[in-house]
């Protein structure tokens, strides 16, 4: 199976490039959370207790996104893999991400790193809030999101550098121009899987 890691500073085009791999790799979109939403309407167990912790202002614990990440790849029927946006966000998720595939005799195949400059970063996201009236799109939230991003994140390039599996992929050009060099990347490996 194909199973790629899509992360990048907010801003650096995450969500844009997921949609264009699945689109042409087949991969099945995971989104932690959308997954959270999704439970909590679904009312589930799982979905029950992350909205306990969300309701009283805490975050939804590690273990409790990774159950919920483990029950989804095991219902999936799409044997052609994943692609993880927006988790990991930090070593210890990756470490258990990394975990759970194993216990299913998977892995990571690829870490696609969207690399911007800062200044670029909060160019696009405030024209992204002009546009599309995201209320986190303003100078003081984007700077609070690239703090915590920096410190949580960011050492997570280094963790997958030492795996090997770390794809540092250019964030500047057309949507277009970025999703080459990203296929070129998975095209290579998708001969070798």
């Amino acid at each position: 199976m194909l199973n790629i890691v899509i992360f990048g500073a907010p801003g650096s085009g995450k969500g844009t490039q997921s949609e264009l791999i699945i689109e042409k790799y087949g991969l099945h979109h995971i989104s932690t959370g959308e997954i959270l939403r999704t439970e909590i309407e679904n009312r589930t167990k799982l979905g029950l207790m992350a909205e306990e912790y969300i309701c009283n202002g805490h975050l939804v614990p590690d273990r409790l996104i990774i159950d919920m990440l483990g029950e989804i790849i095991d219902k999936s029927t799409n044997k052609k893999g994943f692609i993880f946006d927006g988790f990991p966000r930090t070593i210890a998720q990756a470490q258990a991400l990394d975990t759970l595939l194993k216990s299913r005799n998977d892995s990571i195949s690829a870490v696609l790193y969207l690399s911007l400059e800062e200044q670029d970063l909060i160019h696009r996201l405030l024209k992204r809030g002009e546009e599309s009236s995201r209320s986190d799109d303003n100078m003081e939230t984007i700077q609070k999101r690239l703090a915590v991003y920096k410190e949580q994140t960011e050492p997570l390039k280094e963790y997958y550098l030492k795996k090997g599996e770390l794809f540092k992929i250019k964030g500047n050009g057309t949507i277009d121009e970025i999703f080459e060099n990203i296929a070129e990347v998975i095209d290579r490996l998708h001969v070798s899987i």
